[in-house]
């Protein structure tokens, strides 16, 4: 069983309680997400995100196929980190850790993910050309909007 682990940084030019309020949010997933993915949130995007929380999908990863994603938030720190865990949709595992920390002049977001994809050797045959080029365009998108949305850090 082989688990991948994707991990990515990147600084803000905002205070720790704006990031905390745009990142926290279920809804926002949306803006930071690439158009071509159909992403649609389904239920659970309607409160201040809570340990526990359910939140439904809509995604079309790859060749327009639509797919139902769950995740639940199972760990949270109020400003500091929340972790989201898939229960239902396209990996075998998918844990999902978010931290904030402030920094001088902003804060310091960080991503790691470890995943498993599914259909055991194929799916690991695929990952390389498939599947992580797909997370790292995802992730590459999120960078951008997020510079975009709040500007670029400045060292």
């Amino acid at each position: 069983m082989k688990i991948y682990t994707l991990h990515t940084k990147q600084n803000l030019p905002i205070t720790l309680n704006e990031a905390w309020e745009f990142l926290s949010n279920p809804k926002n997933l949306k803006i930071i997400t690439p158009d071509y993915m159909g992403f649609k949130t389904l239920s659970g995007d309607d409160r201040a995100m809570f340990e526990g929380q359910i939140i439904q999908y809509i995604v079309t990863p790859v060749m327009g196929i639509s797919m139902k994603w769950v995740t639940e938030i199972t760990h949270l720190k109020d400003k500091s980190y929340f972790v989201d865990e898939q229960r239902f949709g396209p990996y075998s595992l998918w844990h999902h850790k978010h931290f904030l920390k402030e920094i001088p002049g902003g804060v310091e977001m960080e991503d790691v993910i470890d995943y498993k994809v599914p259909m055991g050797i194929l799916g690991q045959l695929v990952h390389p050309f498939l599947v992580k080029p797909k997370l790292d365009e995802i992730f590459d998108y999120r960078r951008n909007k997020l510079t975009e949305i709040f500007g670029e850090y400045k060292t």
